[in-house]
């Protein structure tokens, strides 16, 4: 048995790292459009770049490793049962029972990499994400108002500055065309501004020093202007970036399981946002434990007929994901809004198909088909429903 088990996990492995760095490489494909972005049009290096790309890594291969272990069973399987290996093991008084150790191995190697990715490395990576974010967002903001230039990088203002000395503490002589409320666009004239950023709440703002606002009411067509001594101005980045630096407060993701249970101690917490935490909490269990599903899966559909087509692995694989994450986001869904208890949420779809997987691996190893699995069922059923009615009948006066 040792033998074939190192010989079963040596057939896994090929088909499981390749899937493994081409699904990566698809999920990586995705953002790399924006990332692209930031190095062309935006003027990032190299170097942050490539920092941005190892802290978004964890939370791909979160999905990918448990997906690529269910290909890669699969595909296995389907090699040793064209070759006639399955059958040559079952002859020799092999049972598919005696599969599941290597099976298993696999999966729980999955899983410890799926589990450290879910409770340490994809909240240490959101969260540097959006540190890296804002330190970008900052850096941009200081060097991106130069003197005797229109400045549109800021949504909805255009700020010119006449003068900015060397050392650009501050600048001098400012105009700010504000168009941000539509109806009434304001223009906002300063003798000096002063920059900086608010690393707390994770915002830019502009200081103005003795300035007056002008603005002009499009409906009432009424003139106000309003002298200041200091007045602050917001800045908003236009980027797609900067939504997600400029946020102060850390989102679900960005939690560790400890800050997400002492939150959930918040009496005062809303009850959609206890769900949301509820129902992230158990997905950090969740997903991992996908390994173990997939796994199971993987033994119970890899083993088929002799002449099953190459592809077959792959077109069951995928099959068998779609269904997962389509029950994955439906119970996530129904969990936030009420409809569903959360256990059954989050839990549901890793039940379901390891039942299913169960039930498939026992038929295979029993060497019963589905369909007349299924014929014996629905003739149980039958015949339990006419001895009921029989039964029915005889006791009536």
């Amino acid at each position: 048995m040792k033998t074939i088990s190192r010989y079963l996990l040596k057939e896994i492995a090929p088909p499981w790292l390749l899937s493994l760095i081409v699904l990566t490489f698809i999920l990586v494909m995705t953002h790399i459009l924006q990332l692209m972005d930031l190095v062309v049009n935006r003027g990032v290096g190299l170097s942050a770049v490539t920092k941005l790309l190892l802290f978004i890594t964890p939370s791909f291969l979160m999905i990918t490793i448990p997906i690529s272990l269910l290909i890669g069973i699969l595909v296995a399987l389907g090699r040793l049962s064209r070759d006639n290996e399955i059958t040559v093991l079952k002859s020799s008084g092999l049972s598919l029972y005696q599969l599941l150790p290597p099976i298993v191995a696999a999966s729980c190697a999955a899983l410890a990499i799926t589990s450290a990715m879910s409770f340490f490395l994809v909240p240490y990576g959101n969260l540097a994400t959006k540190t890296l974010l804002f330190d970008l967002m900052q850096r941009r903001a200081s060097l991106g108002i130069k003197e005797k230039v229109f400045n549109d990088d800021f949504k909805g203002l255009m700020i010119y500055a006449n003068t900015i000395p060397a050392h650009g503490g501050y600048m001098e002589e400012l105009f700010i065309a504000d168009s941000r409320l539509m109806k009434n666009p304001t223009t906002i004239t300063a003798s000096r501004g002063y920059l900086f950023s608010d690393p707390e709440s994770r915002a830019f703002v502009l200081r103005l020093v003795e300035g007056s606002t002008h603005t002009v009411d499009t409906e009432s067509k009424v003139y106000k202007r309003m002298d200041f001594s200091s007045y602050d101005v917001r800045l908003d980045l236009e980027d797609p970036a900067a939504s997600t630096a400029g946020s102060f407060h850390k989102s679900k993701t960005e939690m560790s399981l400890a800050e997400l249970y002492g939150e959930l101690g918040d009496q005062n917490l809303p009850e959609l946002r206890r769900r949301e935490h509820v129902i992230e909490m158990h997905k950090r269990f969740a997903m991992p434990a996908a390994a173990l599903v997939f796994g199971l899966l993987g033994l119970s559909l890899g083993i088929g007929q002799p002449r099953s087509g190459k592809s077959k692995g792959f077109v069951i694989g995928l099959a068998v994901i779609v269904v997962y994450y389509v029950m994955q986001l439906t119970g996530d869904a129904l969990g936030e809004m009420g409809a569903l208890p959360l256990v059954a949420a989050t839990w549901g779809p890793d039940c379901i198909l390891f039942m299913a997987g169960l039930v498939l691996l026992t038929m295979k190893a029993r060497e019963i088909s589905p369909a007349f699995f299924l014929h014996r069922l629905l003739r149980h059923r039958g015949i339990a429903r006419r001895s009921n009615s029989g039964a029915g009948r005889k006791d009536r006066p």
